[in-house]
Order: C-alpha cells, then sequence, then structure tokens
C-alpha cells in the first residue's frame, strides 16, 4: 500500500497561500487516482504545529551516538542518557518515523528571504538526525527510493537566466539537503511558481500574464506528478 506525507510550511495559512494551494491539488490527485489505495495519507501545516527547534539534549545525544558508531534507529532509546534527551527524541522519533512510513513527500516550500521558512527549517534540522536514515545492514540510505516533490513559490522571478537568479538559495539547499539523506536523483522532483506577488505589489504588477502562466504551468506539474505511478487499472475478461 502506497503512503504520502504531506506538508505545508507557508506562515501564511488565511487561504490565499499559492504553496498551500498546490501541496492541496497534489494530495487531492494522489488520492483520486490511487482511490482506496491511496488512504494512507498523513498531512503535517508546519505553521498550525510548528516543530521545535533543536535544543542542547539534541545536540548532545546525536553526539553521542556518532562518538559510537552510530547506533541504528531501533537502538537509541538505550543511549539516552537524562528526561531532556528523552523528550527531544520522542519528538524527533516520531517525525522521523513519519517520513520513513512515506512512499512519496509533498513539500510546500515558500521562498522567504532567498531561502525556505523557519517553519520548514526547523522541520529539517529535527529529521535530520545523525543517522536515522541509514539501513544498519547494508549502509544504504533508508529514503533512496522515497519520491519527494517540492513546491517552491516565489514572489519574484528567480528563475534560470533572470536577474535574480544567483539569490535562490532555496532549491539549491532542498536538493543538496535530500541528496545527502540518500534520496535518489532522479527520485527529486521540483516544480516552481514565480511571481506570486504579481497581483500584490505595483512594481510587478505588469508581470501579472507571467505569474498566470507559471501557476498554470505548476498546476499541471503538479497534477502529473501526483498521477504518476498510480496503481495499473484492472480489468476483467
Amino acid at each position: 500500500m502506497t503512503s504520502l506525507l504531506y506538508l505545508d510550511s507557508s506562515a501564511n495559512r488565511s487561504g490565499d497561500s499559492v504553496s498551500r494551494e498546490l501541496t492541496a491539488l497534489f494530495a487531492e490527485t494522489w488520492r483520486a487516482v490511487r482511490g482506496p489505495a491511496g488512504d494512507r495519507c498523513r498531512y503535517r501545516d508546519l505553521a498550525a504545529d510548528p516543530v521545535p527547534p533543536l535544543d542542547t539534549a539534541y545536540c548532545t545525544l546525536g553526539r553521542r551516538l556518532e562518538r559510537n558508531g552510530l547506533p541504528p534507529l531501533a537502538d537509541i532509546d538505550a543511549w539516552i542518557r537524562s528526561p531532556a534527551e528523552e523528550r527531544e527524541w520522542a519528538l524527533t522519533r516520531s517525525l522521523v518515523t513519519e517520513l520513513l512510513a512515506a512512499d512519496t513527500v509533498v513539500i510546500g516550500a515558500p521562498m522567504y528571504n532567498f531561502s525556505v521558512s523557519a517553519l520548514l527549517k526547523a522541520w529539517i534540522d529535527r529529521v535530520g538526525f545523525p543517522g536515522v536514515f541509514t539501513d544498519p545492514d547494508t549502509g544504504e540510505s533508508l529514503l533512496r527510493t522515497t519520491k519527494v516533490v517540492v513546491i517552491t513559490t516565489r514572489g519574484g522571478s528567480y528563475g534560470p537566466g533572470t536577474p535574480r537568479e544567483a539569490w535562490d538559495f532555496q532549491t539549491p539547499y532542498l536538493r543538496a539537503y535530500f541528496g545527502k539523506q540518500g534520496v535518489a536523483e532522479e527520485n527529486i522532483h521540483f516544480v516552481g511558481a514565480e511571481l506570486t506577488m504579481a497581483a500584490v505589489v505595483p512594481h510587478l504588477a505588469h508581470q501579472q500574464s507571467l505569474a498566470a502562466k507559471s501557476l498554470a504551468s505548476a498546476r499541471e506539474e503538479v497534477t502529473a506528478l501526483a498521477a504518476a505511478g498510480r496503481p495499473a487499472i484492472r480489468t476483467t475478461v
């Protein structure tokens, strides 16, 4: 049975968030094309339920594990030495387990100050706990077959050939992060909608047609990626 982890990281929960619109489209399409096989969908709103930033106990436990060869996920409890470490690991383990259980992960990642939101960064920092994505038997990543779809939204334009192309610290960062965690390159997909502020900011008003085109293209890509890999339709004779 397939499973989806669906994350929103936009601070804007008013209903006009473009990234939230596109992640919802992905999830709705993903469920629709799979029917009963698509029942396993876990949603996490990182604005409504923020992941706490890391603290000393998280770092202390992580360093202890690194000094001792990174024990497998199932053995980490045995290395806890304080109630603070126990609390940090309980929170971390639930997020890691949630990610490991997903065949597909879709992330709404609006650009904030040329990178990702602090809400998404807190989740990334916590699930990146040392060694948790390494198969203890083979040394391979437990995420190597996971499909990751990142939906990026930007108020301006940062695509190839634009004046602000070099200001995009969002896409390269996320590509590097998931690559480092062992997600296969062919399983990392980015869909972008640009100029999302064209209808709001006066100096971008002349870009509204380009914004509409970018959003339409993003909707098509999101729908195609969500439908990909759907179960084959069985027929009886």
